[in-house]
Parts: structure tokens; sequence; C-alpha cells
């Protein structure tokens, strides 16, 4: 069971006690305590280990990044850095940043904390730094010639610099620096427990794993202030009781409102806001070149009969009650250019599918079940519990695959346990068949074609694809400055990717948020109020 939103914080402030109550300790204007809910929440508040967004955007509000996305979430605005430019024809990058920063523990923050911390990178990508390696690809050094300058070399001149280094966030060294033993495979269980030494516009102080997260206003922050005193963020594993703290006022706003309770928000005199999302959810194949079970997975033609055998529109209008659209390539259109336009989505079409299987001459057994290869297609889905949308979009997809001979059964983990099994063993990727999931994309979509590389292997893959080819092509629109150029790369590995599947796109739902009347300032944005695209939502959020 959870622990009550009083019972998880005991007595860490009196005023997010108070507010616990329904209370408020702010005056109009600032201050005070701002409550939200979430369904994801916080898998780690280790950068090296973390995948959930939450987690993501709990570090762009503790620590130092470079740069961040302006209101309009499509261009870059300085942050830590406050001026930037290249030379060398664009093999190196000079970060001026801001001059008498300091972390929370009071040590001073400079760029040698910057040039430490993607040196770091560089030195173990292949190890306990798997995480950020894609954000530190065709670096060859950073330095720190004096304490407000960070230079950045690269091998050749970078596409994508200002749209890694927006994801990349920076770490203390003098705390991180005693992690690195067993060749970089410490950085990955050091616990960095709170409170957190960062150097945002919040300090976190209290964590608890799938409960909650308490953050408190940095009085040493260099930025502009946030004109809240502190902030929590509440976990829950039940929409219901999300949705009933907030019309209780227990809590003030919910990250990401299920379909199912807009309407009763809206007649409650909630502010809901509906934008056009980055969050897309994904049937995975596993696609790992070393799977030795159930190989028919690996076929192309079984991926499109799958494709064919997936009823969208049912899982839009049922799941998502129409807040979302059908999703198609692991670049969704939320990102505006970079999505390839001439994709769409797979008709759902069950006689197509049949065709397809039974052309492959896969015939059904006397229980309707398809036999390939000798065995039963009957398979376990992995299912994570922390997204609200899988249980009735697998009901769907499986009732529809019973109809093409193919058997699925939903075996439901956490998300930590999730990702082991699928992964496992030894990041060979042998263990699994299938799962759902989503991926909350970035608007650069470099981060999102990474997943799929070979380097990604125990890091951020969840599919096992291990292309040779499509890592050239990956290379590639990295070292291609001229941004035409580059897009043209990127909708060739979209298509690239959409002929191989080893994700099945469903649904790119939208994102909408929640907030009481009491408050102003919460801004949405394509990830949601609480983001790793900037700071704007929690540090302009007050009390009316």
């Amino acid at each position: 069971m959870k622990k009550t939103w009083l019972g998880a914080l005991g007595a860490v402030t009196l005023g997010l006690a108070l507010a616990g109550c329904g209370g408020s300790s702010s005056s109009s204007g600032s201050g005070g305590t701002f409550r939200m809910g979430t369904a994801s929440g916080i898998d780690s508040i280790n950068p090296y280990v973390a995948f959930n967004q939450d987690a993501y955007a709990t570090f762009q509000y503790i620590y130092p990044i470079l740069v961040q996305y302006d209101e309009t979430n499509k261009h870059f605005a300085p942050f830590y850095a406050k001026s930037w430019g290249s030379t060398d024809g664009g093999k190196t990058w000079t970060f001026h940043l801001t001059p008498n920063a300091k972390w929370s523990d009071g040590k001073p923050l400079t760029s040698e904390d910057a040039a430490w911390t993607i040196n770091t990178d560089i030195k173990y990508a292949s190890g306990g730094a798997a995480n950020a390696a894609g954000l530190v690809a065709h670096i060859t050094r950073a330095d720190a010639p004096d304490p407000n300058t960070l230079v950045v070399h690269y091998e050749q001149a970078p596409g994508n610099v200002l749209g890694q280094f927006q994801q990349f966030f920076i770490l203390p060294k003098h705390i991180w620096s005693q992690h690195v033993g067993n060749k970089g495979a410490d950085l990955k269980t050091f616990a960095n427990s709170p409170p957190v030494v960062g150097s945002g516009p919040f300090n976190l102080v209290k964590y608890q794993k799938n409960q909650i997260a308490l953050f408190k206003k940095n009085p040493g922050y260099w930025g502009t202030k946030p004109k809240i005193d502190e902030f929590g963020l509440r976990m829950f594993s039940n929409d219901d009781a999300m949705i009933s703290a907030l019309k209780s006022h227990e809590i003030d706003a919910i990250n990401v409102v299920p379909a199912t309770a807009i309407k009763t928000l809206k007649d409650a005199g909630f502010e809901v806001s509906d934008v056009p999302g980055l969050d897309q959810t994904d049937f995975i194949i596993n696609s790992s070149p070393k799977k030795t079970q159930h190989l028919e997975l690996l076929s192309p033609k079984v991926r499109e009969a799958f494709d064919h055998a997936i009823d969208r529109k049912q899982i839009i209008d049922v799941v998502f009650l129409g807040t979302a659209k059908p999703a198609y390539s692991i670049i969704p259109p939320t990102t505006g250019e970079w999505s390839n336009p001439d994709l769409k989505p797979a008709t759902f079409d069950l006689a197509a599918a049949n065709k397809i299987l039974d052309g492959l001459g896969y015939k059904k057994g006397s229980d309707g079940i398809r036999l390939a290869q000798g065995h039963k297609m009957s398979y376990d889905v992995i299912a994570p519990t922390d997204v609200q949308s899988v249980p009735r979009t697998f009901q769907i997809i499986q009732s529809d695959f019973r109809k093409i001979g193919v058997q699925l059964r939903q075996k439901s983990l956490d998300s930590t346990a999730a990702f082991d099994q699928m992964s496992s063993p030894n990041n060979t990727y042998k263990n699994f068949d299938l799962a759902l999931w989503d991926w909350t994309a970035l608007i650069d979509p470099d981060f999102m074609l990474s997943v799929v590389t070979c380097g990604q292997l125990g890091g951020w893959s969840d599919t096992g694809m291990c292309d040779k080819n499509y890592d050239a092509m990956y290379s590639q629109q990295q070292l291609t400055p001229d941004q035409n150029a580059r897009q043209a790369l990127v909708w060739k590995m979209q298509k690239y990717l959409y002929d191989r599947r080893p994700y099945i796109w469903l649904a790119n739902d939208d994102s909408v948020a929640a907030v009481s009347k009491n408050w102003e300032g919460f801004v949405n944005t394509p990830q949601g109020p609480f983001n790793e695209l900037n700071i704007v939502s929690l540090t302009t959020v007050h009390k009316k």
C-alpha cells in the first residue's frame, strides 16, 4: 500500500504538512508550497541509472544545464551558459558561463565541473556512463581555461551541439569524482541520497521511491528565483486516488490527467490544458541479433502482420478518449520539421495480417493458435505497471491478435524489473519477446534516434536492436552541421525504422494537465508542466 501524503512526508517541513491537510502557507502572489500529483514517478535520482521522464524533469530543476528551450519549446535559450559560439570550422565550441555560481553545499560551481562531467562521460561511455554516451558522442575532450569558460572539442563539426547539451546535467566534481571506481561502474551504484548537492532553482531534500519527492527553493540559485518556497511531487499508482486527491485539495495540480478525468475536473472547476504532446505509446518487438527463441519475431513480414492487427483508432477512442492521434514514427509530429511527413500509420486490416502469416506457412492449430518453426505463436508481453494506458491497450491488442492466431499474455512488472527482464542476461536481450511501454521525445530528434543504436545496449535500448547500417546513418546525422541536410538524414532514418519495426507505434497522446484555480503561472508543454524542456512552469507558478 502507498502511504498517505502526510505519512510519506513525515515532519519534513511544517509548511508542506499544513499543505497536505489542504491549507497553504503562502500569501497572495508568492511563497508557499505547491503540491503536484503524477502517475509516472521518479525511478532513481542517479542520472546514470534513471529512465522515467519524471526523473529527468527532476534533474532539470536541481542540476545546472548549459541551455534550455524557450517558452515556445522551439528555440534554445541561455541557462547556465549565457552565450556560446563555434570556431575551427565548427569543431570547437566555447560556452561562457554564469559567474560566481555555487553548489547547494556552498562549493563554487565552475567550468571545471562541466569539463569533468563531460570527460568522465566520455571515459566511461561504454560502462557506467552509458546513459550519457549519446550526449558526448564525437567529443574528444572538454577544457576549462578559466572558471567561467567551457571549451568543447569535437573530432568533426557536429550538427546537434545545443540539442545534446540541453539534456546534459552538470554534476559536482567534488561529489561524483569519488564514485568512478570499478572502471566507472560505481557511477551507477552511487545512491545520490537527499539532500542532493545541486545548483538548480530547487534543492531535492527528500525522496521516497514511488511515493514522494520534496523540493525546496535554492537560496543560492544563480538564476531567477522561483516564486514558491517549495513544491512536492506525490506519486500515485492509481488514477482514481490521484483525481480524488486533487478534488479534495490534498494536491494542487496533476502533471498528466487521465483522459477519463478531463470532464470531471473541468466540471469541478479546475483549469485543464490540452496541448499536442511528445509522448508516444509503443509495442516493442525484441530485435536483438542474439535472440535465440521465437526467431520468427525477427521477420519483417511477421512484424508487418502485427502492425496490421493493431487498431489504433480503438486504442485512441477507448484508452485516451480521443486525446491522442495515431502514432507511426519514432519522431512524433509535435517535433515539427523533424518528423517525416511521408510516413503514415499502417491500416488496421486483420484479413491482410492473416494473409501475410498464411503466406509464411504459419498454420493455425486446433486451438486457433498458429505454429511457427515448430512452436506456438504464443508470447509474454512485458507491461510496466507505471504506464497507466498499458492495461487497456493490452486488452485491445490481445483480442485482435487472437483473431490472427497469435496468443499474448500480459506480464506486469514495475519499470525497473521490466527493463531488467528485457535486457538480460548481461545486456544480450535474450529473455523477452514483446513489451508495451512509452517514450517521451525531445524536440531535437537525436536522443530518440539514439535509443536503437548498438551503443545503447545496456543503456537506453529497450529493443536490443543493433544494426551497423543504422548506426552509420545515426553518426552521419550527428556530424551534419547543415540542418537541411541533417533533416533529410533524420527522415531517412525514420523510414529505415518504419520498415523494420523494432517498435510498432500506437498513440501519440496529448499533454493534458490540471491545476487548481487558486494558482496561476502553471505552464503546460508538450512534455507536461513537469518536464525536461525548461524550468518555466515551477519557477513561475504562484498563488493568486
